[in-house]
């Protein structure tokens, strides 16, 4: 049975992003609440928030084509990337916060400034990238766009990918220079380093294996040393499931009607990453292509620079794997053990309908690595098979769940799940996730605790100026923000140029 001493006020379960956010969030807001962590892995940031498993492009969909659609008439449907993005300026703001108030000392070592590319070839693709691009160069939030299908202009932005090159079909690409790359591992395991200093408890190799109501509406944990194999119960008003894949089970053993008819589907991802530093130096961006025809939204192919242990890297993908663990850390039976008879219905349906998905899927899975070479040389035409080798990345686990658009419905997106009461939050998805941790734990926030908001505005608003404002509509504020922001980060004073056409 559970003691008073292991009472407290918050539970974060999983030491990725999501719950380093929540409870830097919450140690400003409620400096006297205590909190509670528990991860089963032995340090912080290791599963879906590592560096090495997490696209690390600071999605502010300035590259990503799968945010913007084309509409039945034909138009540039751009909300979903005007959306995205001002997501991503509240990350930006927050980190800004973290660096002037010396939580973040070296914010080189999370954050740096790259270019994001959007490239495309053939004509139809082509006509596409330009009229995304008259969408977007009105909008504030993508100020500084280029576009070009001028071969020595693409020379210049892309020197890699353009050698070899024989242009058979019209080639175009926009680039824009306050992109980013972020490795959420770093920026992970500095928040908890931060959290510890300010007594928040944080219990490595301990998992959790059941929450239940109390008479009182708190949630009893029941948690698990792994090291000891001795179990526990904590008691928490307020719980926060943030472990990735793994939350869905969590989520699944709360009982709360919230959590009914929604399922998983895990998807896992390979990279090909450069081993020849004269290939990495050529390379300077995040250039992100369209994804084939059947391909889901998060198997857009991108070739990224990256920084991981202050260390320039260059990876390509990804390449959809499959495995039933819903954790890259987690067991062969997870997905089956997700099905209950509440979402056995749910996930028939989705199964009938993502056929396609499925079919990719096994195409993928049975790739060679030479297959994989042939789809990195659309990209970079010289490319040689010994200069690459595959690290395998982390899980994702795919939201399906009943919606208007029908019953088993793939959600490709990251969503929170919480209580009517407000006790407890999972967080399910995948991709922008980590880009857009803090408007996601924001939305907990007035989810979870919406009697205190009033209170809390203030000092949200210190920490994150814009919150509860839009960008678009204040362009003003927008680039001033922007700016201050790239000067805290060291990104880079922003130019302020307009966006251009060069044909």
């Amino acid at each position: 049975m559970s003691n008073v001493q292991n009472k407290t006020d918050v539970i974060l379960i999983g030491a990725g992003v999501m719950s380093a956010t929540l409870g830097a969030l919450l140690k400003e807001l409620a400096p006297d609440w205590k909190i509670k962590v528990f991860e089963k892995l032995a340090r912080a940031g290791e599963e879906s928030s590592n560096e090495w498993n997490n696209a690390g492009t600071g999605h502010a969909a300035l590259c990503e084509l799968n945010y913007t659609s084309v509409k039945a008439d034909g138009s540039i449907d751009i909300s979903k990337a005007v959306k995205v993005n001002e997501q991503f300026q509240l990350s930006r703001q927050y980190w800004s916060y973290l660096v002037k108030n010396k939580v973040i000392r070296k914010p080189q070592d999370f954050i740096m400034p790259i270019p994001h590319i959007s490239f495309v070839e053939g004509e139809e693709n082509v006509t596409f990238l330009k009229k995304r691009m008259q969408a977007l160069s009105s909008n504030p939030l993508f100020h500084g766009m280029e576009y070009s299908d001028d071969l020595t202009k693409l020379k210049e932005w892309m020197p890699l990918m353009m050698e070899g090159r024989t242009a058979k079909d019209p080639i175009a690409a926009t680039k824009i220079d306050s992109g980013t790359d972020v490795n959420f591992g770093a920026l992970t395991r500095m928040l908890f380093d931060h959290l510890k200093k300010r007594d928040v408890e944080i219990n490595y190799e301990h998992s959790v294996k059941d929450l239940k109501r109390t008479v009182d509406g708190s949630w009893e944990v029941k948690v698990q040393d792994i090291k000891s194999g001795k179990t526990e119960s904590h008691i928490a008003k307020f719980v926060f499931i943030g472990g990735g894949g793994g939350s869905l089970h969590l989520l699944q053993k709360t009982g709360i009607p919230e959590s009914k008819q929604i399922g998983g589907f895990p998807v896992s991802g390979l990279f090909l990453v450069c081993n020849n530093p004269e290939v990495v130096e050529k390379h300077h961006a995040k250039v992100y292509g369209k994804a084939k025809v059947g391909a889901p939204p998060m198997s857009v192919p991108h070739l990224d620079t990256r920084y991981i242990d202050n260390k320039k890297t260059l990876l390509f993908g990804p390449f959809a794997g499959f495995s039933p663990k819903f954790l890259k850390t987690g067991s062969n039976l997870d997905l089956i053990g997700s099905v209950k008879p509440n979402n056995v219905m749910t996930m028939l349906a989705a199964g009938f309908k993502e056929m396609a998905l499925t079919k990719y899927l096994i195409q993928q899975v049975l790739l060679s690595n030479e297959k994989r070479m042939e789809e990195l040389r659309e990209f970079i035409p010289n490319a040689k098979s010994e200069d690459w080798s595959i690290v395998v990345a982390g899980q994702r686990v795919q939201v399906i769940k009943d919606t208007e658009a029908g019953k088993g419905t793939l959600q490709f997106g990251t969503e929170v799940v919480s209580a009517s009461d407000g006790s407890v939050a999972a967080l399910l998805g995948a991709s922008p996730g980590a880009s857009t941790a803090v408007h996601v734990m924001l939305e907990v926030l007035e989810k979870c605790f919406p009697q205190h908001m009033f209170e809390w505005e203030a000092k949200i608003k210190e920490m994150v100026p814009s919150f509860g404002v839009s960008l678009v509509e204040n362009p003003e504020l927008f680039h001033e923000l922007h700016r201050s922001t790239a000067e805290t980060l060291g990104l880079g004073i922003e130019s302020g140029k307009k966006a251009t056409v060069s044909s």
